[in-house]
């Protein structure tokens, strides 16, 4: 037997392991969701204070502080720091609908690493919800084309792939143990950054932008990721990765809510639609 027969053998082996507990992979990929939900209005209020490039390192410092370990590439240093470069150029809001393109990229990688073969509606479906969430963005328009929508595809990209590496490895380790170590490894590369990129005028740093700061560093860099990737590896990478296609609606209620910014009636259609979608997906993922 070949290498790649026993890769493949592996993978179908822990596919089953974990076959058994799809709802709970659901039910822990939604929390994770839903806590990733405040980080694009949380990195926007913090940005308005404090740089992009500090945020982006001390939040990863302040995450492997708990959990005394680190971080890999795409979801530490990559999506954190495009977002927040993007996120001077653009609202919260406008941002946050890119991050429906986020499941179709995690499925592509889940495919890649995963090894896993959803069927063709799967990706029917995935293509609607990801082109529901893009006419969305197109219709919204506002400030940040350009500049900020490349910065966020970029991040998208890397999360996406972050996300697969991440569960893969998930179904070794475990997802607590995995997002720690990702912590660990990068915590000295962070720390420095976060020293050279520190602000000087610590008293005018107001204490919505620490808030802010306190929440992304612990909730979106640590906690929700325990969550999403004990929910990838027990529900599928492909699959419970179309919850994110309501990640933006409900970041787009907390930047109505704490930021005060313009919500579209026509966001409750467009969820309805991205709602069939991941009922859909999940249905054909397998």
């Amino acid at each position: 037997m070949n290498g790649q027969s026993e890769k493949t053998l592996v993978v179908a082996g822990l596919a089953r392991s974990e076959g058994g507990r799809p709802t709970q992979g659901w039910v822990n990929g939604f929390l994770g969701m839903l806590i990733f939900s405040g980080s694009l209005p949380a990195t926007r209020v913090a940005v308005l204070e404090l740089d992009p490039l500090f945020l982006t390192a001390v939040r990863a410092v302040i995450a492997a502080l708990p959990a005394l370990l680190s971080v890999a590439v795409g979801v530490v240093i990559g999506f954190p720091l495009l977002t927040a470069l993007a996120l001077q150029h653009a609202t919260s809001a406008h941002s946050l609908v890119y991050i429906g393109l986020l499941p179709l990229a995690t499925a592509c990688f889940g495919v890649l690493r995963g090894g896993e073969r959803p069927k063709a509606a799967f990706w029917a479906f995935s293509v609607l919800g990801a082109l529901l969430v893009g006419g969305f963005a197109l219709s919204q328009g506002g400030g940040g084309a350009g500049v900020g929508d490349a910065l966020m595809v970029g991040a998208i990209l890397l999360c996406g792939l972050g996300y697969a590496e991440g569960a893969v490895l998930s179904r070794r380790l475990g997802g607590w143990q995995v997002i720690s170590w990702a912590l660990a490894i990068a915590l000295p590369l962070t720390s420095v950054a976060a020293l050279l990129t520190a602000p000087n005028g610590w008293p005018t740093i107001g204490g919505a932008a620490w808030l802010s700061l306190i929440y992304v560093s612990v909730f979106s860099m640590w906690i929700g990721f325990i969550f999403w990737y004990r929910g990838l590896a027990q529900g599928g990478i492909a699959a419970v990765g179309q919850l994110q296609l309501l990640q933006p609606f409900f970041g787009l209620a907390l930047a109505g809510l704490v930021l005060h910014e313009t919500v579209q009636p026509a966001m409750i259609a467009v969820m309805a639609g991205v709602l069939a979608c991941v009922f859909g997906a999940r249905r054909f993922s397998r």
